[in-house]
């Protein structure tokens, strides 16, 4: 991030500079300054510090470029200080993980709260989904903004000025490979390292949706600091005050629920077809799948050992059993990555709105000035 300031520094400053003489007697000099890559003067007043500094001295030419002239040192400074804290403050965002108090509190909020790290309108639960009629896709292709609805489309092109291409193509690359059809269920965990680390390989194996069951908070393992490497960030992660709340609701969207338990009746998980939507449930580090849990699943799996323990980590297990739906489905499917081409829109925008602390705030002078436009 360092490598990236100072050359947005360099690149700016090896503009070509006139020094004029007024009337007064006094020297100023403008600084003819083109940068396709940065946003307008006006969106860089979004940036905090930026804003909070009072540096923000630079006149903008109207041309439909973004060709700014900046008049005198305060301006050229200005201009310097926007495009370093434009990427200082995650427009080119790469995350980092959370603290794992961060993360703890995560888990232990409630869902109202969990609610606001999802930006697109989300679907009420007012019927009971058909299972095999349409894959479960929680999002509408809606953003509101006070009364103002965008779209999805809406949404890509207020912010597409300011991601960068590489960012972009990581992104739909990403969204290409997410699926609903199979999701994870964690029941009870009470290692803030366990979820993060589940959360890490959800991500990488391109699972959206993952739900927690009463995580219990009461013994805490700070060893494994930042595992998740933010990836709760990409994820949409769902909250349950009991088993059977969440067992209803996933089942009227139409999964089957499938618990991992060690036992002579469980199926392998080599013999469950992971092509049609499933809900992978995994227990408690010490106590495993809760009775409840057993009873009200549709199926109860293992994964073989072969050696001497009866039992993988659960971190560990929920990575293999991930693993090897994903291979199951691009066997049998021929792809893992199921969303239509609106509802791989609809996860971009949602991404995009995720993906840096000013992409709501950029969304919202966008919708203002379309807003604005349509009454002229």
């Amino acid at each position: 991030m360092c490598a990236c300031k100072t050359l947005v520094r360099m690149s700016i400053c090896s503009f070509e500079s006139k020094i004029r003489t007024s009337a007064a007697g006094t020297l100023s000099f403008s600084v003819p300054i083109y940068l396709p890559c940065f946003p307008p003067l006006k969106a860089l007043r979004c940036v905090p510090s930026l804003r909070r500094s009072g540096l923000f001295r630079c006149k903008q030419v109207a041309t439909k470029s973004s060709n700014h002239t900046v008049s005198g040192a305060g301006g050229f400074l200005s201009v310097v200080a926007a495009a370093a804290d434009y990427i200082d403050e995650g427009l080119c965002d790469e995350s980092e993980g959370l603290p794992m108090d961060a993360l703890e509190k995560l888990l232990t909020t409630n869902k109202e709260e969990m609610s606001r790290f999802m930006k697109m309108e989300r679907k009420r639960e007012t019927s009971p989904h058909k299972r095999g009629s349409s894959n479960w896709f929680p999002y509408l292709n809606v953003y509101k903004v006070g009364e103002t609805i965008l779209t999805s489309g809406d949404v890509l092109e207020a912010l597409s000025p300011y991601i960068m291409e590489t960012r972009k193509e990581r992104l739909r690359v990403a969204v290409q490979n997410r699926t609903y059809s199979v999701c994870l269920v964690i029941e009870g965990l009470n290692d803030v390292g366990n979820a993060s680390a589940i959360f890490r390989s959800a991500d990488a194996l391109g699972f959206q949706s993952v739900h927690v069951i009463s995580f219990d908070c009461s013994k805490r393992f700070r060893e494994n600091r930042n595992v998740s490497v933010g990836a709760e960030k990409w994820l949409d992660i769902e909250l349950w005050d009991s088993t059977k709340e969440c067992f209803d609701a996933l089942k009227s969207r139409g999964y089957c629920i499938a618990a991992t338990h060690v036992e002579t009746k469980a199926v392998s998980v080599y013999e469950v077809d992971w092509s049609g939507p499933t809900a992978i449930v995994v227990g408690n580090e010490t106590r495993g799948i809760s009775k409840e849990a057993l009873e009200l699943a549709d199926i109860i799996f293992s994964i073989p050992m072969k050696g001497m323990v009866e039992s993988f980590n659960v971190s560990v297990a929920s990575a293999l059993i991930m693993h090897h739906a994903l291979c199951d489905r691009t066997s049998r499917l021929g792809c893992h990555g199921d969303l239509t081409p609106l509802q791989q829109q609809i996860l971009l925008a949602e991404f995009s709105l995720r993906h840096s602390n000013n992409a709501v705030s950029i969304v919202h002078e966008h919708s203002k000035r379309k807003v604005h436009a349509s009454k002229l």
